[in-house]
């Protein structure tokens, strides 16, 4: 059995409000973590996010799956939740967000998870990145077709333009998922983030705080001054949002 400890991080930026949203539930054996980036303008982002989360995971209470096939469908499913709340010519009309599912059995020491759009899931293990969600934007296309450069990512000025979140239509909808489970070994770290934060933490900082870090409520903290410092430039930078968790052996009696 693993002990868990979560952490969460939530910032409008520069912006007027904040269309992140994020949240977690947990039963005796599972722990499900989602966060959403809205999109819509006019408040609509911000509903559409906390659709989002909230529907995860009233389907995952409900009904916990087991593995990542099972994760696409409830994204799927919220995806035709969402799409149905739109209201023509309210905030509502056009909203979208991205969202980003994890679930991890602190019991059978496994995890899994799904997304669509840019927010994203890290996995760290001994202080390294081991995997990390890829984004369903034009920019991480482009990288993928070897026409752009990892590093001129951050820099192309299409870097927001998504291929995929929920609002779109169910047929065109893409969500990408783990293949069955992935092994949890105490001490692996897992952190959800919007690009609000990603943007301008690259990954070498990520290690290097969450090296210099013995809580997880610290290292939130650190990617926070991260976040302000690298951005300080721009006055209307976007919300970030961030929830870490952090997996420990259970302590002996």
């Amino acid at each position: 059995m693993l002990a868990l400890e979560v952490a969460l991080l939530s910032d409008r930026g520069g912006r007027k409000y904040n269309e992140d949203a994020c949240g977690h539930w947990h039963s005796k054996r599972h722990l499900c973590c989602v966060l959403a980036d809205g999109a819509g303008g006019h408040g609509g982002g911000d509903i559409a996010s906390r659709i989002a989360v909230q529907e995860l995971i009233g389907r995952f209470s409900s009904r916990p799956s087991e593995h990542g096939a099972e994760l696409d469908v409830m994204l799927r499913q919220t995806n035709e939740v969402l799409r149905g709340q739109r209201v023509p010519g309210t905030a509502r009309q056009d909203m979208h967000s991205t969202v980003v599912c994890l679930v991890v059995d602190f019991i059978g020491h496994t995890a899994h998870w799904a997304h669509a759009g840019d927010s994203r899931m890290y996995w760290f293990r001994r202080g390294r990145l081991l995997d990390r969600t890829r984004d369903h934007s034009l920019v991480q296309s482009l990288v993928d077709a070897g026409s752009l450069q990892p590093h001129e990512a951050k820099g192309h000025p299409k870097r927001s333009e998504l291929r995929s979140a929920l609002g779109i239509a169910g047929d065109v909808l893409e969500v990408t998922a783990t293949d069955g489970q992935g092994t949890v070994e105490a001490g692996d770290v897992f952190m959800l983030c919007t690009d609000g934060l990603w943007e301008y933490i690259d990954d070498p900082v990520l290690e290097q705080t969450l090296a210099a870090s013995q809580r997880p409520s610290a290292w939130i903290d650190l990617l926070a001054q991260e976040v302000r410092r690298a951005a300080a430039h721009k006055t209307s930078h976007d919300n970030f949002t961030a929830l870490v968790v952090w997996t420990r052996p259970v302590p002996e009696a």
